[in-house]
């Protein structure tokens, strides 16, 4: 029995692994304890983001009769800071601290302007209803700052923690530590979508503060329990020494190597490609396809899982050494036969083809980001991390909020040229300006495998040429450091 049962468990740690994609990111040096508690600060991102797209975007126009631009120019603010998350990644890699900290400083920074937005948000909320006495300029000057608190708030904690994974994880486990924190972003936005429309099915002001502010604290605490020990500190980063360096001399640097600008071009049209599908799949099922609200409602779970198998697929080829251009260009490639779907739904009136097509989506946007993003970290330099981790995000968040301004614009331009018949007979239906948009992500699509190209052949001799010459900087650096 002894012999058997040893079997069976040594049979079963095999099977585990297998089963579960992400169980095998944990090191000795990042054990999975450890790991997920750190990954706890995906899921505040995910939460706030999903608070700020999903529920606020019902609620404010709904039930609290906000104007839809309004709305809109609110949901648009946080993108203010996105271009800004370079930056933020540069001095993460920078700075210096009597503690001996690099990260955790700029990730509890972060979490309290999330914390801070959320806080003031519900009341903001309320006063720019008109459900006050009060002027309601005071409404739109406080809702502002809040979603723009809670926009870089998001934006630092997602690049510098990132980064500070990176930091933890040996190199050979990135790839799948990428994938496992990405898995639970998209767990994040899941929990939080389904505790959210539970707590405000039966909807009051009341109950819209206390979900808010309870989403504030739930933020600090998972952020707080995320960062327990888990930047070493350091002697070495205190303050003083040599001149820190600028951050324009540094991102010129950066952005002249292993074609950066190349693949940072790249990441922002597939992103694109991705993204301008966010606001009208559910739409399109419902207005095109007459499918149920039960049935456009559990597309977010298609996209979920398919999101979630695209990572998992991404973090085993890259594991194995498959080129990380490559595992992103498959993506996009699969999001182009994933819109075709879409397209092809309406004619075929067929809403099993819309699901595959849409679980198709999530499977390329998974593989494409993990793809760019893998690529980003292994080609920059150990003390360059954050701001290759930032101008990643920045290209990625800025494209993905101009891709989704720009669809609804499209469609109803689309949409209003067929119903006049300047496009044709054949055009004339509900279906023609969402067809329009999901053509020009395949568009998209296509030219971010063109972009992407020259980058999968010229790969590994980018990245022997950048080491090389980030040895020599650092060698010219600390001869200058101690000529000074």
């Amino acid at each position: 029995m002894n012999r058997a049962s040893a079997a069976i468990v040594k049979g079963l740690m095999r099977f585990g692994p297998g089963m579960l994609p992400f169980a095998d990111a944990a090191t000795a040096e990042l054990p999975m304890a450890r790991l997920l508690r750190l990954s706890l600060f995906q899921v505040t991102v995910g939460m706030a983001a999903v608070l700020m797209i999903g529920t606020l975007n019902r609620v404010m126009i709904v039930e609290l009769n906000v104007p839809s631009r309004v709305v809109a120019l609110m949901l648009a603010l946080p993108l203010l800071f996105a271009p800004l998350r370079a930056m933020v990644g540069f001095r993460s890699d920078t700075h210096r601290s009597y503690l001996g900290w690099r990260r955790v400083p700029f990730i509890w920074l972060g979490t309290m302007l999330q914390f801070g937005g959320l806080a003031i948000m519900p009341f903001a909320l309320l006063i720019l209803s008109g459900d006050t006495t009060g002027p309601l300029i005071v409404g739109d000057i406080a809702a502002a700052l809040a979603f723009l608190l809670v926009g870089a708030g998001l934006h630092t904690v997602q690049t510098v923690g990132l980064a500070l994974a990176t930091d933890l994880a040996p190199e050979r486990a990135r790839p799948r530590v990428v994938a496992l924190l990405f898995a639970m972003l998209l767990l994040g936005m899941a929990v939080s979508a389904l505790a959210f429309g539970a707590a405000l099915s039966h909807f009051s002001q009341v109950r819209l503060i206390q979900v808010i502010q309870g989403s504030a604290v739930v933020t600090i605490v998972l952020n707080s329990v995320a960062l327990w020990k888990q930047e070493p500190r350091s002697s070495r980063i205190e303050p003083g020494g040599h001149p820190r360096a600028r951050f324009g001399a540094t991102w010129r640097h950066f952005a002249d190597m292993g074609r950066t600008r190349r693949r940072l071009f790249a990441t922002a049209l597939g992103t694109a490609g991705f993204s301008m599908q966010d606001i009208l799949l559910e739409p399109y099922g419902g207005k095109v396809l007459h499918l149920p609200v039960g049935a456009t409602t559990a597309l977010t779970a298609m996209l979920a899982l398919g999101g979630g198998v695209g990572l998992a697929i991404a973090a085993r080829w890259l594991t194995r050494g498959s080129d990380a251009h490559r595992v992103a260009a498959i993506g996009a490639l699969l999001g182009v036969l994933a819109f075709s779907a879409v397209i092809l739904a309406a004619p075929m009136e067929s809403g099993r083809v819309f699901a595959a097509g849409v679980t198709l989506i999530g499977l390329g946007a998974g593989m494409f980001a993990h793809g760019t993003l893998t690529a980003s970290m292994s080609l920059a330099a150990p003390e360059e991390r954050g701001l290759a981790l930032g101008a990643w995000g920045a290209a990625q968040a800025t494209a993905a909020g101009l891709a989704i301004a720009s669809s609804g614009v499209i469609n109803d331009f689309g949409a209003a040229l067929a119903e006049t018949g300047a496009l044709g007979e054949m055009l004339v239906g509900p279906a023609t300006g969402f067809s329009i948009v999901y053509a020009i992500e395949i568009i998209l699509l296509f030219c971010a495998v063109i972009a992407i190209g020259p980058l999968v052949r010229t790969g590994g001799a980018n990245r022997i040429t950048r080491d090389r010459t980030f040895e020599s900087l650092n060698t010219i650096q600390l001869t200058s450091g101690g000529m000074r």
